[in-house]
């Protein structure tokens, strides 16, 4: 199975794609958000993606209505906290049509109906789903509806949760990333479980396998594309001791930037698995390999014996060691000095 989003052709063994997930990171400005894009463009990343909630519908009055004392909070209540972060739906278009513009893909998760038809109407190539709404089969048919690719992570779920999810887009496409998440902030590594990546893999043959990780550092990326993640989200930040829940585990710029490095060096250094000579390799085998050469000097008719043949480097103009065994008992064809390279032209029967 493959897909396109944007110019890229999404099927399994196609990455590393990366994910620059900002979410509310910006704390409410514009203006910083639209940096962050001209930061993620710059570390490498593939893609930016962003968060739309319909803020008064999607929770309850009581829940608005909490007071929310936090060193995180914008706001005395969590209500006018979540109102603060949340862009206009005119500055999440500008943010789409200008992330276009610099040339990094963009992407935004849908938390509601009224969100996911915003994204629609604005020409979004594809949705995320967060794990918040892996059972909410309802949004999940509504967005795969659109027949747009689907980026949904597995956080705090079930396996049968997962399948329900997974048959809701199916129903509709097959085109979907299926992210290994873990739902814990930040999350310790003794609780990733990345080998679960290969059980999605198998249990869902239609899917892209990806991680969205909410760890410190970027050794779980690394693990996680080996294991066989194409697709790997992290969330984004200019600056880790900012104000907002995600920023301590969030990757900086230059951070970032060495994660799409090593990435891209896994990559590039598993090779095709073949095994020749490489050129880059002939070098270090002409300087460091081993050669056979005449051991002291020997007359025309002279054995080859153990005792006047040696194995010394360069490996460049003798025999390799390996035809030692051949030549034992066999006359020189010539009278020959010490170091002199012993070839096959300086032997007879």
């Amino acid at each position: 199975m493959s897909f396109k989003f944007y110019d890229r052709e999404f099927k399994r063994g196609f990455g590393p794609y990366t994910i620059a997930e900002i979410g509310h990171n910006f704390s409410g400005s514009f203006e910083k958000a639209k940096e962050m894009i001209d930061q993620a463009k710059w570390a490498g990343a593939d893609c930016v993606k962003f968060q739309k909630k319909d803020v008064e519908n999607l929770y309850t009055k009581k829940m608005l209505s909490m007071p929310y004392f936090s060193p995180d909070s914008f706001a005395d209540s969590y209500g006018d906290h979540k109102r603060f972060l949340e862009l206009s739906c005119e500055q999440m278009k500008d943010l789409k049509l200008y992330a276009e513009q610099i040339g990094i893909d963009f992407l935004c998760t849908a938390f509601d109906f009224k969100s996911a038809d915003f994204l629609q109407d604005i020409g979004v190539q594809g949705f995320k789903i967060g794990s918040c709404d892996l059972v909410n089969t309802p949004l999940i048919r509504h967005i795969a509806s659109f027949g747009k690719p689907i980026f949904l992570s597995t956080g705090a779920a079930t396996l049968p949760e997962i399948d329900m999810a997974v048959e809701s887009i199916e129903r509709f496409h097959k085109n979907y990333v299926l992210f290994h998440c873990v739902s814990s902030y930040p999350c310790e590594y003794k609780q990733l479980n990345l080998s679960f990546i290969g059980k999605l893999m198998c249990r869902y043959p239609n899917s892209i396998p990806g991680y969205s990780g909410h760890e410190a550092g970027i050794l779980a990326p690394v693990i996680a594309y080996m294991i066989g993640a194409d697709v790997i989200e992290k969330h984004f930040t200019l600056n880790k001791a900012s104000r907002g829940t995600d920023h301590k585990f969030s990757l900086e710029p230059a951070t970032f930037r060495k994660m799409v490095r090593d990435l891209n060096r896994i990559k590039e250094s598993l090779g095709d698995g073949q095994k020749d000579l490489m050129e880059w390799e002939i070098a270090a085998r002409k300087k460091l390999g081993k050669s056979l050469y005449v051991y002291g000097n020997v007359s025309c008719g002279d054995t080859i014996s153990i005792e006047n043949v040696s194995i010394k480097a360069p490996g460049v103009e003798g025999l390799a060691p390996y035809e030692l065994d051949n030549i034992i008992g066999k006359r020189y064809n010539k009278d020959m000095t010490d170091e002199q390279p012993l070839t096959l032209n300086d032997i007879g029967d």
